[in-house]
């Protein structure tokens, strides 16, 4: 009985079988499939290139020279500390962290910290660390070191790099120069002047005496102790830092501040800190003193300098008389 079951069972799965192969063979007598000449969903490519006029991804980060003579030093070290000191110090001689101490970093070779492990792809690199080598690194150190072990991702932002590069370039007892900026783009011919008409003459600025006596000397203050306190103390008896104490400055002679280790360049000025001297000074440093250690590049608005020397003037038990 058992036997003509299993005999039923084989048999069905047998006719099924055939069934199967000759309903394929008929298909395939009867129907030709032919492929459709395009997609009926069209699929767009992926790698295709940009359409013309679009604009291309930048290649790596934006040049910061233009940006370094008016970089805000201040904002520099509170990135800096913010961001990097996790992992490294800036004071002279600093420990090594997780990363090297960068006092000197720039201008020093790419492995500038003796007895630091660098990794190879770093400590590999040719030459110092140049104003636009820091900027690449900054940007994106896996891009620029590909194996670094530096975990930051990077600061995409132009100014703020030019901040923290700006600040790093301070850690120096000698900075080194800033880069020369961008030429600025030609400026377009002037128009003749009309028959019987002069050309306007441009505006004159006032000599320090009127721009003093318009100053604001708290707008002086929030100034300073923004961009100057950096490297410079104000109080009396208050000690140097990167530069002098700045307690009686005005009227005092140029190397006013005993003990601190003046450059010869400003050492060697005579007289004293007048009032156009220091707006002389403050207006370009570099010019005024050539070999002058003052990283500072400048106040190019002649009112902003003259609201800091307001307020450097009240800085002294009895401040210089008003010229």
């Amino acid at each position: 009985m058992a036997s003509m079951e299993f005999n039923k069972a084989a048999a069905a799965l047998l006719s099924a079988g055939i069934a199967f192969a000759v309903t394929g063979i008929v298909a395939g007598v009867l129907v030709h499939p032919e492929p459709p000449a395009k997609t009926a969903i069209p699929i767009p490519n992926l790698t295709a290139p940009a359409a013309p006029g679009a604009p291309a991804a930048p290649a790596g980060p934006e040049p910061i020279a233009g940006l370094l003579a008016q970089a805000d030093v201040q904002r520099g070290q509170q990135l800096a500390q913010r961001n990097c000191a996790a992992c490294h110090s800036f004071n002279e001689g600093g420990k090594a962290g997780v990363g090297p101490n960068l006092y000197g970093v720039v201008g020093g070779p790419h492995g500038h910290m003796e007895g630091f492990t660098y990794s190879a792809a770093l400590k590999g690199k040719p030459g110092p660390w140049t104003y636009d080598a820091l900027n690449e690194w900054l940007y994106r150190p896996a891009s620029y070191a590909p194996g670094t072990r530096m975990a930051f991702a990077g600061l995409p932002n132009t100014q703020q790099r030019a901040d923290v590069i700006a600040w790093l370039r301070t850690l120096s007892p000698n900075p080194q120069p800033l880069p020369p900026a961008a030429a600025p783009a030609p400026a377009a011919p002037a128009q003749p002047a009309a028959a019987g008409q002069a050309a306007p003459a441009a505006p004159a600025v006032p000599d320090i005496k009127a721009r003093l006596a318009s100053a604001d000397a708290a707008r002086g203050e929030a100034y300073a102790k923004r961009i100057c306190a950096v490297c410079h103390t104000f109080n009396q008896g208050g000690r140097a830092g990167v530069g002098p104490n700045l307690w009686g400055v005005v009227g005092a002679p140029h190397g006013h501040m005993e003990g601190f280790n003046y450059s010869a360049g400003l050492k060697g000025h005579p007289g004293n800190w007048t009032y156009a001297e220091l707006d002389d000074w403050l207006r370009a440093p570099a010019a005024y003193a050539p070999g002058t250690r003052m990283v500072f590049t400048g106040i190019p608005d002649a009112q902003q300098r003259a609201d800091v020397i307001a307020w450097l003037r009240t800085l002294a038990e009895t401040p210089a008389p008003l010229p």
